[in-house]
């Protein structure tokens, strides 16, 4: 079954016959994790890199920061089973697709705060696809745990 991953929103799943999808990937990220032992994976899409830029959003969707989303996303892994040691890590996004972004730098204060907190807690990445000007959609194959990323006719694995 195939689950599309909204703006600020995560899914989780231990069933090998779906697949992952997240759409508009531009200075937003996706970040994959996946357990091989455990068959446990799922996708994050955050869009902005921390919560206390808006408090009262936060609040009511910790999903839309880098980090508040990150982290619970690998907590919602490893309640349905999935070891910190095991898993792969993979995050695309970060772009710069409008001209005026530059201003705020939106795409790599995302990046920046996904790779503090990895750092921070002993996670490697195990590929990326960040920067650039294109947007991406991102996919987690949970069959196989591949990922890839596709833009503008573009076919990528990570």
């Amino acid at each position: 079954m195939k689950h599309i991953v909204g703006v600020s929103d995560m899914i989780i799943t231990d069933n090998k016959d779906d697949i992952i999808v997240t759409h508009a990937l531009g200075s937003c990220i996706g970040v994959a994790v996946y357990d091989p032992v455990a068959c446990v994976g799922g996708v994050l899409h955050y869009m902005l890199p921390r919560s206390g830029a808006d408090s009262e959003k936060a609040k009511k969707n910790p999903l839309m920061f880098g980090d508040t989303g990150i982290p619970i996303l690998f907590e919602s892994a490893y309640k349905a089973g999935a070891i910190k040691k095991r898993m792969r890590v993979v995050i695309a996004g970060g772009a710069q697709v409008f001209a005026c972004e530059n201003v705020f730098d939106i795409g790599k204060r995302n990046t920046l705060i996904a790779r503090k907190l990895f750092w921070k807690n002993n996670i490697l990445i195990s590929a990326e696809d960040v920067g650039g000007n294109k947007p991406r959609t991102m996919y987690l194959e949970m069959q196989t745990g591949k990922t890839w990323f596709t833009s503008r006719g573009e076919y990528k694995e990570l």
